[in-house]
């Protein structure tokens, strides 16, 4: 910024408003497009404008440099600014909406899963409730008829085994039901696998187990609760197809999966190992199949040298994928924390929308104020204009000139000709803040008023 040339200079100050503003508000614009924060660029903008009155201020520029500086910069800067600012926000809120029509969908799967395993211990209470009590009353009856003295004891014995059968079936049906109503975020009560072993090497079965590999943390509570259920059903199938036969059982932990391997022998007597398991006529394995992928893991059955094997690979953080831990009391939904989220950053934005403009008008009015006055101070009316006679002395006609000259008028009335060697200047001939006016020349060579002329605006 140069200083304007004073009264008499016949250089034109050179004008405040420049092209470069053009390329100052699409950088603005742009700069409100691409940046998420906004006290970064406020508080240049803010830095830039009191540089600009600082060297307003120290260079005495006319009140037109400070209209320009309180005004215009601000107006083609702040402006485009919140222009970005209100694209990028519309940008964010069409992705927003994407990705929360996405995270619904992937929602409604998982609301669509827990249906259908709701409807499974439905139907599996159901079946308890009806076959549980015929069957019951199928035992019962089997055992009355065991004590019917007409029986033969080939006739006791088939009974007997009928009534244990029934027995264990209903049992089997319990555990089933059990299983399907327990809580899915719940784990195996205080009941640990060491436990389980301990009881069946107290049962007489001959089990060596070993747990590998160091897990930092707390395993998830379904991995832990998946762990004993395989262990548990390996254990049963052991015990039932090759009884007496030996068990190892090893468990080991890695940094992002768990594996469970349980391997028996053949039985004692020569019957091959897990023979009606092997041919898939256990329902025991097929549900524990069923809990592993659930859980994200893989469990492989079949014959392992001379006996069998069950293996099983249990993923820490299938558990985070694959439920949703039931949201505290009083806790908002997801989805309204985010519309929450997303209502009050538009109020922010939209309170920046109002709030700069604001601020920019209370720049703008005391510079307006400051350029009508100096519009309105350099008027010299028609009147006053008739009475100046060529060739009086200045301090003669000084009571009837303005306080001050217009410092502004156009460069080609700046330009016309003027008589050789004489000051010349300008003044307005009306107050009209709004329209261009024509303008008053008056030369003074040696303080006297050589000529006096009327300039068209148009």
């Amino acid at each position: 910024m140069t200083r304007p040339a004073t009264r008499g200079d016949r250089r034109a100050p050179p004008a405040p408003a420049n092209a470069h503003v053009l390329s100052l508000a699409a950088l603005s614009c742009l700069l409100g497009a691409r940046t998420a924060g906004a006290r970064g660029p406020l508080a240049v903008l803010a830095a830039s404008l009191a540089a600009d009155l600082a060297a307003c201020a120290v260079l005495g520029v006319p009140a037109v440099w400070w209209f320009y500086a309180l005004a215009v910069l601000p107006a083609a800067l702040l402006l485009p600014w919140l222009t970005g600012r209100h694209w990028r926000g519309r940008r964010e809120l069409v992705r927003e909406g994407w990705r929360l029509a996405g995270s619904l969908e992937e929602r409604q799967h998982l609301v669509a899963e827990r249906v259908r395993l709701a409807e499974r211990a439905d139907i599996a209470a159901d079946m308890h409730d009806s076959l549980g009590h015929v069957l019951s009353l199928v035992a019962l009856r089997a055992g009355a008829l065991e004590l019917s003295p007409d029986l033969t004891d080939r006739d006791r014995a088939d009974l007997a085994e009928l009534r244990g059968t029934v027995a264990d079936a209903v049992e089997r049906l319990r555990e089933t039901v059990a299983v399907l109503h327990e809580p899915h975020g719940g784990g195996p009560g205080t009941d640990t696998v060491e436990d389980l072993l301990a009881r069946a090497v107290a049962s007489g079965v001959p089990v060596r187990w070993e747990r590998r590999g160091t897990f930092t943390g707390t395993l998830p509570p379904l991995v832990e609760r998946g762990t004993y259920r395989v262990v548990q059903e390996a254990l049963t199938n052991a015990v039932k197809h090759a009884p007496g036969a030996g068990v190892r059982v090893g468990i080991d932990h890695g940094p992002d999966r768990t594996r469970v391997s349980v391997v028996n022998t053949a039985a004692r007597d020569g019957e091959p190992a897990a023979t009606g398991v092997a041919a898939g006529s256990g329902r025991g394995l097929t549900g524990l199949r069923e809990r592993v992928a659930v859980l994200g893991g893989t469990l492989r059955t079949g014959p392992y040298q001379d006996g069998f094997r069950v293996t099983a690979d249990l993923p820490h953080r299938a558990p985070a994928r694959r439920t949703d831990p039931p949201a505290p009391a009083g806790s908002a939904p997801e989805s309204t924390e985010r519309h929450a989220g997303a209502r009050r950053t538009a109020r922010r934005r939209a309170a920046a929308a109002f709030a700069a403009p604001a601020a920019a008008a209370a720049f703008f009015l005391p510079a307006a104020v400051g350029l009508a006055w100096q519009l309105t101070t350099g008027v010299l009316p028609p009147s006053r204009f008739a009475a100046l006679e060529p060739g009086a002395p200045r301090t003669e006609l000084a009571r009837l000139l303005p306080a001050r000259a217009f410092p502004y008028p156009p460069d080609r009335l700046r330009s016309a000709p003027r008589p050789a060697g004489a000051d010349c200047e300008f003044y307005r001939s009306g107050r009209d803040l709004l329209d261009q006016v024509d303008l008053y020349r008056l030369c003074w060579p040696d303080g006297h008023l050589v000529s006096k002329d009327t300039l068209k605006a148009t």
